[in-house]
């Protein structure tokens, strides 16, 4: 499971909770302009935009489950179990392999205009990286600072949606999340009034009772809405310090806490990381489950005219900042 996000607060901020059961060794990414890709189709591109965000490496090679790009284009998959249908590979389209799609379309594209003009002749194939890793089923929000897509393989083919509440969660289909909307469209953050009956003396007894009726749970419905309630009536200062704080605040609407999920095998599911990038600046911030504290990792602090992905691993003892101990 996991909530994805984009906002813009002055810069272009994007981000996501991954919530699994396990840690996939996982480590922050930066892959330089000259390093070279070999798809999964053959072709090969060592000349193509910069990247930052949180995979795990393999033979070398940068296996992202978020990303975003040097022009400010972002991408991150998403747990879609039970509607990913992955194709064989077809004649006249672009074959590519889950694995490799956000850094096949961060690696070319410079805006979601781009993306999703080139999705449109995809054909998200069913290879795995390497026959020791499972076909993760999964679909993706595309997202830059103008707008959101969201694209999902789906046993007729790649469906693709304008995504204009800027979230993303899990199954079942972006469909469904569209309509689900309209059952909310009367909660509201500010003080209530009295609609029930004017025949009846009723007034509010607390703050917040505009809300009643939002999801608190940690299904992929309810995270939707509480994610897109929570982001898009989002109020902060544009500078980075209040905005990366609001930013992860609006992530931990939706985090999951240690035995609050348990899967089908007895497993905790939690948010193992949050993550927020900053798609202007391309800086990205992220904290884990057992480490509150923000880390920052600045793309262009590293030379992106390398030729080698530079990784960074994670911090997850948390990280105390004592004030009054020598």
């Amino acid at each position: 499971m996991c909530t994805s996000i984009a906002w813009n607060n002055k810069d272009f901020y994007f981000g996501r909770n991954l919530d699994l059961e396990y840690s996939f060794k996982e480590k922050v990414i930066v892959t330089p302009r000259n390093y070279e890709f070999v798809w999964s189709d053959k072709s090969k591109n060592s000349n193509h935009y910069a990247m930052i965000g949180i995979g795990t490496v393999c033979n070398q090679y940068p296996l992202y489950a978020e990303a975003a790009n040097e022009k400010g284009l972002c991408m991150a998959g998403l747990n879609f179990p039970g509607f990913a249908q992955y194709q064989q590979p077809k004649d006249g389209m672009h074959n590519v392999a889950p694995f490799e799609i956000i850094s096949w379309v961060l690696s070319q594209c410079a805006s979601v205009e781009e993306a999703y003009e080139l999705v449109k002749n995809v054909n998200v194939t069913a290879l795995k990286f390497i026959p020791e890793y499972p076909l993760a089923p999964l679909h993706w929000m595309i997202s830059d600072q103008q707008s959101s897509i969201v694209i999902e393989p789906r046993e007729d083919g790649l469906h693709v949606y304008k995504n204009p509440f800027n979230v993303l969660t899990n199954n079942p289909p972006f469909e469904y999340h569209q309509w689900n909307m309209n059952n909310y469209l009367n909660i509201n953050p500010n003080y209530p009034t009295n609609n029930f009956s004017k025949n009846l003396e009723l007034k509010p007894y607390a703050q917040g009772m505009g809300a009643i009726g939002l999801p608190g749970d940690f299904s992929s419905s309810s995270r939707f809405i509480k994610a897109a309630f929570t982001l898009n009536n989002s109020i902060a200062k544009e500078d980075e310090a209040s905005s990366v704080a609001q930013f992860f605040h609006v992530l931990d609407s939706v985090a999951m806490v240690s035995g609050s999920v348990i899967t089908e095998n007895n497993d905790c599911d939690i948010t193992t990381y949050s993550c927020c990038i900053n798609a202007t600046k391309g800086i990205y911030y992220y904290k884990t489950y057992n480490n509150q504290q923000l880390t920052a990792i600045d793309m262009h602090a590293e030379n992106l005219e390398a030729n080698e992905i530079i990784t960074f691993d994670l911090i997850y003892e948390q990280q105390v900042n004592y004030v009054n101990r020598k």
